[in-house]
């Protein structure tokens, strides 16, 4: 890593064999006031790293493509992949920043990725963001007993803002969500029944392919494992609440058969509807 003149309030984390099993966790957290320009450059690291633009601007260059970066932009971006950041000579930026990972940390990244969300953003405010960053490092520099349980709380936050923030973005394609909408409520109205993307697609005017792609996209699950899921639920409910058989759940949830609802109903509990019956 190179740099020039600049100062850092930094606190590098170490976390115990718990927090690492169980939980998100700081790696390293602060906030870099660049006098002159800065230039950081890492690759290889088993890391995310989140930023908060202060102010100032510069440039950020992920996976071979540099775009220009200024106040009030959000970064987040999994550091595995080749990257650098330089702050502009003539406004250097101030940044706060938190690197983190956990063992759920690459499975948030990735759904975040492919609901086509950008590692680069503007939310309409930087505050939620900060102040989350700024208990971040409080809580690591007072060693408050809960650092941990607080620090994987605050992380949680923040991605949570992310995916909020970027899908009030996506809601300026109104018709297509407000569309797929209408297609997840006609689904939860009509589970029992028999259902299949081509019937949908003529019913609601869209393209069977582009109904495909944008349910995945907006709701982060297929639209068949989205119908399948509901159905599960449902059957879960006349399982714990009735004494129906199984094969008038089956029937009643819009599966073909007993047979069939018995596999696909293990598949997504590890245990038949008998078992799950009798446990609860």
């Amino acid at each position: 890593m190179t740099t020039s003149k600049s100062s850092s309030d930094r606190i590098l984390a170490t976390p115990s064999a718990y927090a690492r099993k169980n939980y998100l966790y700081v790696q390293e957290v602060g906030t870099l006031h660049s006098v002159e320009p800065h230039i950081s450059k890492r690759q290889n690291l088993n890391s995310f790293l989140f930023i908060v633009v202060m102010n100032g601007n510069g440039t950020i260059t992920f996976d071979g493509q540099q775009f220009p970066v200024e106040a009030g932009n959000c970064i987040w971006i999994d550091c595995s992949h080749s990257y650098s950041h330089e702050s502009s000579a003539d406004n250097p930026w101030t940044l706060m920043w938190v690197h983190f990972y956990g063992t759920s940390a690459s499975s948030f990244y990735n759904t975040y990725i492919e609901q086509e969300n950008p590692f680069l953003f503007t939310p309409p405010s930087i505050v939620p963001f900060t102040e989350a960053l700024h208990t971040l490092y409080q809580v690591h520099e007072m060693k408050n007993p809960l650092l941990e349980l607080i620090s994987h709380k605050c992380l949680t936050d923040i991605i949570l803002l992310c995916f909020t923030e970027n899908s009030r973005e996506h809601q300026n394609a109104a018709t297509i969500s407000e569309k797929l909408q209408l297609i997840r409520n006609y689904m939860e109205e009509h589970y029992m029944e028999k259902i299949n993307l081509d019937d949908l697609a003529d019913t609601f005017y869209i393209s069977k392919y582009h109904l495909s792609r944008e349910y995945k996209k907006t709701f982060g699950i297929t639209l068949g494992n989205d119908l399948t899921a509901k159905r599960i639920s449902h059957a879960k409910s006349l399982l714990r609440f009735t004494s129906d058989s199984i094969e008038q759940i089956a029937v009643s949830c819009g599966f073909q058969n007993a047979g069939y609802f018995i596999k696909v109903f293990r598949k997504a509990e590890n245990m038949t509807p008998l078992e799950y019956r009798k446990k609860w």
